[in-house]
């Protein structure tokens, strides 16, 4: 195989810079993508974790419907149903704007559709990481004066995120790893950029070497 990896150095057919600007550019997608879903995804499942076991007991069933919808559902099925299906079924203006005039509609939606797919995963930690603290912690902040929801605040949901502090970084490191499939519904991220280098420069193997490097290397700083 005749490597070249100066073709990175090229200018793009359409002479808008580098293929190197390529992946830089995609880079730039996958960071912020990963970035916003995570945010959501921590706020939705810490809510949906505590949900499983404050009261009422009325919001523990939708909270593990939750949990099973979005975890048993594929991930690019997901996208598919969040760009495609969902603005044809909101209301008339509001989908059609959803549509039409959105900003970044596509980095939106994915960054909606991958926070709410992780935060299914994110509750599950959460109920998991409640259910191993012993139950008299929860007793003496009761018996101490506090409310359950302060006690939640307090006391069990910061030992609890310590507990599971380890796995969450696992989750993000996964959450950089699924922004490759926003792909899909037009987001320029790193696979899709490596698509589109691939198909100008027949130069497969250089290309996807250097995207791995690179979610390698977004991978260890998350990791760090």
């Amino acid at each position: 195989y005749d490597w070249n990896w100066r073709f990175l150095l090229d200018t793009v057919a359409a002479g808008e810079g580098s293929y190197l600007d390529w992946l830089f550019a995609g880079l730039g997608w996958t960071v912020a993508l990963s970035l916003a879903a995570w945010a959501l995804a921590l706020a939705v499942g810490i809510a949906v974790g505590m949900a499983r076991f404050l009261e009422p007991r009325w919001l523990r069933g939708p909270a593990a419907a939750w949990v099973e919808l979005f975890r048993n559902v594929p991930l690019l099925v997901q996208f598919f149903l969040w760009f495609f299906v969902v603005p044809e079924l909101l209301p008339r203006d509001l989908g059609l704007w959803v549509k039409q005039d959105m900003p970044a509609k596509e980095f939106v939606t994915a960054a909606v559709c991958l926070g709410l797919f992780t935060s299914a995963r994110v509750a599950e930690q959460l109920r998991s990481g409640i259910g191993s603290l012993p139950p008299g912690q929860r007793l003496a902040a009761l018996a101490l004066g506090m409310s359950l929801p302060q006690a939640y605040r307090h006391v069990i949901l910061p030992r609890a995120l310590r507990v599971i502090l380890p796995p969450l970084t696992s989750e993000f490191m996964n959450v950089i790893k699924n922004s490759s499939v926003a792909y899909a519904i037009g987001v320029f991220e790193l696979t899709f950029q490596a698509r589109q280098m691939q198909e100008e420069t027949a130069r497969g193997l250089e290309t996807y070497l250097a995207v791995t490097t690179l979610y390698f290397l977004c991978a260890f700083a998350a990791n760090r």
